[in-house]
C-alpha cells in the first residue's frame, strides 16, 4: 500500500512539474516589445533653449502654471545635478532593468492577455517613496532616484523604507501599482478585508514574479520572512483571541497593515517583528484559498474577503 502511495505522489509531482514547464515555455514565447525612454537623461542634458521641445514631447511631466524658469532652475541646480550624476552612475546601462520588465510583462500578458504593453519612462523625481513606480495603462513611470541601493548617501529614511530602495525592487513595485488596477478595493473596513486585499496583491506577485523570493515580493529581509514563518501560529491565535478579524478599529491598520518598522502587538515580540504582519498573514490566507478552492485568478480577484477566508480553510503551521 505504501509503495502505491509513493508512486501516486511521485506521479502528481511529475505532472505538476510538466505543467510548470509547459507554462514557462508558453510565457517565454509571448512577444513583448517593451521600450524604455530615459526622460531623466533627456531633461538634464537638454540645453535651456531647447526646453520647449522636451515639454512638447512629454507634456504630462510639465504641469500648467510653471513657466520655463522653474524647469531651467531645476536643470542647473547643483543638488539636482548631483542626484542626476548618481543615477547615471547606477543606471548607465538600463538593459538589466529592461530585461526584468520584459520578463514581467510576458507574465502579465500570459495571465491578463488583454493588457497592452506600456511604454516605460525613467525619471528623477522628488524622492516620494509612495510613488516609486507607477503603472498607468499605457505608461510605466519609474523614479530611478529611489533605486540607488539602500546604503546610498542621499537616503535619510528609516531602514524599513530604504531596505527596498534597491534595483531588484523595481519589478515588484510595478506589480504593486498594476495590482491596484486589477483588484477591486474592499468596501469593508474590517482587518480581515484589508489583510485579504493586500494578500491578493502579493499572490499576483507569486504569479507574475516567479523567480523572486517571498522577501523580495513583500519587501522584507530574509530574516523577517523567517520571523513570520516561525510565529505564524502565534500571530493567528493573537488575532483570534483579541477578536480582531472583523473589527473596524482604525488603529489596527496602523498596527498590522501599514508600512512600519515593526508591528504593534504591545508585547515583547514587537521589536523583533517586521511591520505589516497582517499583510503577510493575508497572503497566506489567499494562498490557502487558491490551493483548496480550485478558483481561477479571475474568481480570486472578485471574491470578497469573508468568502476567501472561509473557503481557504486556513490553518497556520504549528
Amino acid at each position: 500500500m505504501k509503495k502505491y502511495l509513493l508512486t501516486a505522489v511521485f506521479c502528481l509531482v511529475l505532472m505538476a512539474c510538466e505543467k510548470k514547464t509547459k507554462v514557462e515555455h508558453e510565457v517565454t514565447e509571448i512577444p513583448v516589445d517593451l521600450k524604455v525612454e530615459r526622460f531623466d537623461k533627456l531633461f538634464f542634458e537638454t540645453k535651456p533653449e531647447n526646453l520647449d521641445k522636451v515639454k512638447k514631447q512629454y507634456p504630462y511631466f510639465f504641469p500648467a502654471g510653471n513657466d520655463n524658469t522653474v524647469w531651467i532652475e531645476k536643470m542647473q541646480n547643483p543638488l539636482w545635478r548631483e542626484l542626476y550624476t548618481e543615477v547615471q552612475k547606477k543606471y548607465a546601462n538600463i538593459e538589466p532593468v529592461k530585461k526584468e520588465l520584459d520578463d514581467l510583462f510576458k507574465q502579465i500578458k500570459y495571465h491578463f492577455p488583454k493588457t497592452r504593453t506600456p511604454k516605460v519612462i525613467t525619471v528623477i523625481s522628488e524622492m516620494d517613496y509612495n510613488t516609486k513606480a507607477i503603472y498607468a495603462d499605457s505608461l510605466v513611470i519609474i523614479s530611478l532616484e529611489l533605486y540607488l541601493g539602500k546604503d546610498h548617501k542621499f537616503y535619510q529614511f528609516p531602514n524599513y523604507l530604504k531596505q527596498n530602495f534597491e534595483e531588484r525592487q523595481i519589478a515588484p513595485d510595478v506589480v504593486s501599482s498594476f495590482a491596484m488596477r486589477k483588484i477591486p478595493p474592499g468596501t469593508q473596513k474590517e482587518l480581515l478585508s484589508q489583510m485579504v486585499y493586500w494578500g491578493k496583491q502579493l499572490y499576483l506577485k507569486d504569479l507574475l514574479l516567479p523567480t523572486y523570493t517571498d522577501a523580495e515580493k513583500i519587501g522584507y529581509t530574509p530574516e523577517q520572512i523567517k520571523w513570520c514563518e516561525e510565529n505564524e501560529s502565534y500571530m493567528w491565535r493573537y488575532f483570534l483571541e483579541k477578536e480582531m478579524l472583523y473589527s473596524s478599529e482604525q488603529k489596527l491598520a496602523l498596527r498590522f497593515i501599514n508600512p512600519a518598522p515593526f508591528s504593534k502587538f504591545y508585547l515583547e515580540i514587537d521589536n523583533d517583528s517586521p511591520g505589516q504582519v497582517g499583510v503577510w498573514v493575508g497572503w497566506q490566507i489567499v494562498r490557502a484559498y487558491m490551493e483548496n478552492s480550485g478558483a481561477s485568478l479571475e474568481e480570486l480577484l472578485k471574491t470578497d474577503a469573508k468568502e476567501i477566508f472561509v473557503k481557504s480553510k486556513y490553518k497556520p503551521k504549528k
